[in-house]
């Protein structure tokens, strides 16, 4: 089995923390996760050596007809020459590959040469909230929604800015893999396992003196009462808060309610489950909180789109089991 071919769109001064972000998660050799992992491969989009906005400079071994044939094309975001005018060659390219079965990738404002190539016409997009105006004068045809991290129309994703490319890169490796093996590079990373796609983009501003960080406590509380029946007033009473006031908290820190929060929470744990495990339905959906196998049908179907029984089949044999605990803290691991 060969490896899955990530080629990455190199242009000029390209901002380099979402061209690292693709290299951590694609580049780094984590076959004693998965074997084989993916192959990544920078690949320049104009006549190089091209530099980046840290100050370094690029001399990538690949050009456009390795883009070509890849099975994921990442475009990351672009220096703002590149937004307005992207290279003809990468926006055929981009064609090209789409057109031969590629998943199409834009991280922040590299939807602007995925939008140049026509690949985002009657689809919905996103990109960086501060390039929503800009954008959407420049791609009216584009069902633009800045609200959200990321989004993912068929085989083409887009991404918001900067954090929002780990989001991204980590649920292809949740649709590649599933969710086991996105949690532990995301534990590897030291980042949150699983931001949902609708999260916001630009939370609002939380009250002073607040910061995610003061949500810790009871998030880790709450991890590891995944299987019993919370409600917001018992969250609230463990965060020694009053429902309102947490309720709060989680919209402006984290974008979303406790109860969505909780969902999502126990959703995860049951995809790893269903992954790691040969547990009956019945019994992960007691585990998890659902109480009832139909229950747990319902949201995660709801949240997949997929079965239980459907995701097991997927994602159970196609890679090797991941060391993890499934409790609210995991040891440590030295490997990266």
């Amino acid at each position: 089995m060969r490896p899955h071919l990530v080629a990455v769109a190199v242009t000029d001064n390209l901002p380099i923390f979402e061209l690292a972000v693709p290299q951590e998660v694609f580049g780094t050799d984590r076959r004693d996760i998965v074997d084989p992992w993916y192959e990544l491969r920078l690949c320049a989009a104009a006549p190089g050596p091209l530099r980046t906005t840290g100050g370094s400079w690029l001399d990538p071994a690949y050009g456009l007809d390795d883009l070509v044939v890849a099975d994921t094309v990442l475009v990351p975001a672009c220096a703002r020459p590149t937004q307005i005018a992207p290279p003809a060659a990468l926006v055929e390219a981009l064609r090209e590959a789409y057109a031969q079965g590629s998943r199409i990738v834009g991280v922040c404002t590299g939807a602007y040469a995925i939008a140049a190539a026509g690949l985002l016409d009657g689809r919905r997009a996103t990109t960086h909230w501060m390039n929503a105006q800009d954008f959407a004068a420049r791609f009216p045809l584009v069902d633009l929604d800045t609200r959200v991290l990321y989004v993912a129309d068929g085989t083409i994703f887009t991404s918001a800015g900067t954090a929002a490319a780990i989001d991204l890169c980590l649920h292809l490796v949740r649709q590649d893999h599933g969710a086991a093996v996105a949690a532990e590079v995301a534990r590897r990373m030291v980042v949150a396992p699983h931001r949902a796609a609708d999260h916001t983009q630009y939370p609002a501003p939380p009250v002073r003196g607040v910061s995610p960080a003061d949500l810790s406590p009871v998030l880790e509380w709450a991890r590891g009462r995944l299987d019993e029946p919370l409600s917001v007033t018992e969250l609230a009473r463990a965060a020694h808060l009053s429902p309102r006031t947490l309720a709060r908290r989680f919209r402006d820190t984290l974008g979303t309610t406790p109860l969505q929060w909780l969902l999502e929470q126990r959703v995860r744990l049951a995809q790893e489950l269903l992954e790691t495990t040969d547990e009956p339905v019945e019994r992960i959906a007691q585990r998890t909180g659902f109480g009832t196998g139909a229950s747990l049908r319902q949201h995660f179907h709801r949240v997949s789109g997929m079965t239980p029984q459907t995701y097991r089949h997927v994602f159970r044999h196609r890679s090797a089991t991941p060391a993890r605990h499934t409790g609210p803290a995991a040891s440590p691991v030295s490997a990266r």
